[in-house]
């Protein structure tokens, strides 16, 4: 029977499907739930389906200290910070991550150009390979960079001493005619093989799709917005619920494709 155990991070989990890290109830749940509601359900919901809960860092400032309470009420739980210009900001946050007990930290790349950041008085922008050196050398856990689009960025963070990478388009959310995750990962997945983790969101609504991004080349992929509902209509039970859900749809799959174990997994079955 197939085996959907996977080891990312450093971290022995279930299932290689993850919460994506995501904030601002307020946006996302028009208000029907507190920052503290949303994020504990993601995190406890993540950690009780056996995966990871990624959590966002808000324009909002004082929103962030809820994001924080849920990974160290969990134990464990990855923290995406916005690639603000103020380094010591940034540096701060990874060391509050550290004290609460995450399992990884990292910066979301894909935010550099967001307005709301700078009308919150937090301004963001681009890195350097120097700078993402800098920020990886900064903490003593595993270092991301998410919002990967192309090849190049994919050598830069490799060589930059990331631990992993997340091919991400931010849900197509700050680019018009952005391409798909699912057209660039595997020319990505090819040249950092071995070197860096390769991670993948964007459309991922079921097992088989996982499934599919498992064998463009990923190592995990991460959901975002159906695990939203799931918060707001079961808190962290219907966050574990669709995880467990998409984790057995992930099973059966397997099965059919001829998968034992994720390894397994290649481009072969997609034909």
């Amino acid at each position: 029977m197939p085996d959907t155990a996977a080891k990312l991070l450093g971290q022995p989990l279930k299932t290689p499907i993850m919460v994506a890290p995501m904030c601002n109830s307020v946006a996302n749940t028009g208000g029907g739930l507190t920052e503290r509601e949303l994020v504990t359900a993601l995190v406890s919901g993540s950690h009780l389906a056996g995966s990871l809960g990624w959590i966002g860092d808000p324009a909002d400032e004082g929103l962030f200290a809820d994001a924080i309470s849920a990974v160290e009420n969990t134990g464990r739980g990855v923290v995406i910070i916005k690639p603000r210009l103020d380094h010591d900001n940034i540096m701060e946050r990874f060391t509050l991550a550290e004290k609460a007990g995450a399992v990884a930290v990292g910066l979301d790349i894909d935010g550099a150009g967001l307005l709301l950041m700078k009308l919150k008085g937090q301004a963001v922008g681009p890195k350097t390979r120097d700078q993402i050196a800098e920020l990886a050398r900064a903490t003593r856990l595993p270092f991301i960079v998410k919002g990967i689009m192309t090849v190049d960025e994919a050598v830069i963070c490799a060589e930059a001493g990331v631990s992993a990478i997340v091919v991400s388009n931010h849900g197509g959310r700050v680019l018009d005619q952005t391409p798909g995750t699912a057209a660039v990962l595997p020319e990505i997945a090819r040249e950092v093989h071995g070197k860096v983790t390769v991670l993948v969101d964007g459309g991922v609504r079921s097992g088989v799709d996982a499934l599919k991004m498992l064998a463009l080349g990923a190592a995990g992929v991460l959901v975002g917005r159906p695990l939203l509902v799931g918060a707001y209509g079961a808190g962290a039970e219907g966050v574990r619920f669709l995880l467990e859900k998409y984790t057995a749809e992930l099973y059966a799959a397997m099965i059919l494709t001829g998968c034992p174990s994720l390894a397994e997994i290649s481009p072969r079955i997609l034909a």
